[in-house]
């Protein structure tokens, strides 16, 4: 009986809501509120000023042009630390605080699987999280309300340390990783590929997320006397574990980071120590000199704009936001989720900072691209075309 009392207040709640013309979260008559959790204050802060002016900057743009459909975008950045209970904090003030329609563009692979399922249960949108794809899109549960587009780290790797084996001969193959999803995930693309050529590693090692010192790790790939080391790194760690090569004088072994350390801020923070380092790239490399004019363009906007160097991954923060505009903008006037993500399911999107036009399969982006890069002279340079 009060099961039954419960759900007839409950369908009386909504219908007056709905007779009342009831807003989804975060949707008032002139605005939009949306959210996303990013590492201030942890390993990889450095890099998190291109990800938040990059998302900042597309919906300045929009607003300037007085909204999506009469309405404004409101941003609330929340610090995650690289520690998903952070994450777990930021989430819950997003959610039940700020109330936001949808978090975009969050960042980390072990933060985005803390908090993904408890987001989208609550019926936001889950927009294009930088980490794990996999891993965030199997502990949502494969919500429809989740939109993934890093590419999947198990099968960039698997290509990425297949083509170094096959190219360089490389005969022993360690292993620095990330504990958590990250590590993980590449890990699994890693061990793939050796196990193709009848190998497996000589040597493995992790760390914590938050680690600066990678003598022991580096230092066990040295006396396994492996001559590739795969590393499951970002920002800091790439340039920790490069530096503790270098300081060994360890000149005849190959290191390839995945596309988290595959970044111009490695390359600016890092300098010599990074000369040498390989990459698994899966979007296009560009800088404020090196790219169409539409792109030197908009890299000359944000300069002017923010007080940081611009990078590519400021152009993807801008380029994932921009097409969740699209799809406001597509959704109509009558904001719900469910027309956004119809919306993102059915059309493809282009941007010059991707190598092909993309579209959401299983609300994946896809096609997945992989290019292998080095960094010679101070720069990044491909060594592959892209392979899909």
């Amino acid at each position: 009986m009060l099961h039954k009392i419960k759900t007839a207040l409950l369908g009386a709640l909504l219908a007056g809501g709905l007779a009342s013309g009831a807003m989804a979260a975060g949707v008032s008559d002139k605005e939009i509120v949306l959210g996303t959790h990013l590492d201030l204050s942890g390993p990889v802060a450095a890099g998190m000023p291109s990800l938040r002016n990059g998302m900042q900057m597309r919906l300045d743009e929009a607003n300037d042009a007085g909204g999506v459909n009469g309405r404004k975008f409101r941003i609330v950045v929340e610090d995650n630390g690289s520690q998903p209970q952070m994450a777990v904090r930021a989430i819950d003030k997003l959610l039940r605080k700020d109330e936001v329609f949808a978090i975009v563009n969050a960042f980390g692979s072990g933060p985005n699987a803390a908090v993904v399922k408890k987001a989208v249960d609550e019926g936001a949108i889950y927009f294009a999280p930088w980490g794990a794809s996999s891993i965030i899109r199997k502990t949502s549960g494969d919500s429809p309300l989740l939109f993934t587009t890093t590419p999947n780290y198990d099968s960039i790797m698997n290509l990425g340390v297949t083509w170094m084996i096959d190219t360089y001969k490389a005969k022993k193959v360690g292993y620095i990783y990330q504990e958590g999803p990250l590590g993980a995930l590449m890990g699994e693309g890693i061990k793939r590929a050796l196990s193709a050529k009848g190998m497996s590693y000589a040597a493995e090692a992790g760390y914590k997320p938050g680690d600066i010192d990678f003598s022991s790790q580096v230092a066990r790939m040295k006396a396994a006397d492996v001559d590739l080391i795969v590393i499951a790194t970002v920002t800091r760690e790439t340039i920790g574990v490069m530096a503790e090569v270098k300081k060994l004088g360890w000149s005849n072994v190959k290191v390839l980071t995945g596309n988290p350390g595959r970044t111009g801020i490695v390359l600016q923070l890092g300098k010599d120590a990074v000369e040498g380092l390989y990459g698994v790239g899966t979007w296009k490399l560009f800088t404020p000199t090196n790219g169409p004019d539409s792109v030197k363009a908009w890299f000359a906007n944000y300069k002017k704009k923010y007080s940081n160097e611009p990078d590519e991954n400021a152009l993807l923060a801008y380029s994932y936001t921009d097409i969740f505009v699209k799809a406001v903008q597509g959704a109509g006037r009558d904001l719900t989720a469910d027309k956004v993500a119809k919306y993102l399911q059915t059309n493809s999107f282009e941007a010059p900072i991707f190598y092909d036009k993309q579209v959401f399969k299983g609300n994946h982006f896809e096609p997945e691209y992989v290019e292998i890069d080095q960094i010679k002279g101070g720069a990044w340079t491909s060594l592959t075309k892209p392979m899909r």
